[in-house]
């Protein structure tokens, strides 16, 4: 098991927004998070990368405690996370912003650039793009960036949060094709996304939060096929 969160609590200005959440995420899988806007997907992000301290629980990665331990060592631990809204850089180059994701690995230049490398590989078109400030991209484009400079850190969990909001369907296709491929290198993924039914048909297992609670969980097929789970949590 990968990742472990049991009994998560946390928010902001002292009023909790997730309420006693457990959640995992196994090794190699792709895991996705569902719920409405609200319901807490981003704060359960943030308080696993730790940006949030939680105010009750536990978090633990491949079985060491990471609870309270700062952002940065989280990212050297193994986990990058690639934020709603893709925060980029928007005058600097889009290499320069790929570069920065793998700070944590600056002393070793040769596995610094072999990352960079499989990004170029992943997105063919950072790579024509690569001296191009990033502000001048498109929004699928600039969300190639956002995932790409997350690889960089080497991680063997990847948080992507709503990579697709408000993205083209075409550009939607191509970037959940981008997460599987991710995948199959061997990288868990720990996914919040918009749309449903696309979301369920990659994942392995799924997690519908309501209200910073989890109501429903279990297989990516057994939440997509559920009638009633499509009606009354996933709008469908």
């Amino acid at each position: 098991m990968m990742l472990t969160v049991t009994g998560l609590s946390a928010g902001y200005d002292a009023i909790d927004v997730l309420h006693s959440v457990d959640i995992t995420a196994e090794q190699g899988e792709i895991t996705v998070l569902l719920g409405a806007n609200g319901s807490g997907k981003t704060t359960m992000f943030k308080t696993i990368s730790g940006l949030i301290r939680p105010t009750a629980g536990e978090i633990e990665f491949n079985g060491k405690p990471i609870t309270r331990r700062p952002a940065s060592a989280i990212v050297g631990a193994g986990i990058a996370h690639s934020p709603e809204g893709r925060h980029l850089f928007p005058k600097m180059s889009v290499e320069k912003n790929l570069v920065l994701g793998g700070y944590t690995r600056r002393k070793n230049r040769s596995r610094q650039r072999e990352l960079l490398n499989q990004v170029f590989e992943l997105f063919p078109i950072l790579h024509e793009k690569r001296h191009d400030p990033s502000g001048s991209l498109s929004g699928g484009q600039q969300q190639m960036v956002a995932i790409g400079r997350a690889l960089t850190a080497d991680p063997r969990l990847l948080i992507l949060d709503e990579p697709s909001m408000g993205l083209a369907p075409l550009v939607v296709k191509q970037v959940l094709e981008a997460v599987v491929e991710i995948n199959r290198t061997g990288i868990g993924v720990l996914l919040a996304e918009q749309n449903a039914t696309q979301a369920l048909r990659i994942a392995h297992r799924g997690y519908v939060l309501a209200e910073g609670r989890v109501v429903l969980s279990g297989s990516a097929d057994d939440l997509l096929h559920d009638s009633d789970v499509r009606a009354a949590y996933l709008g469908m």
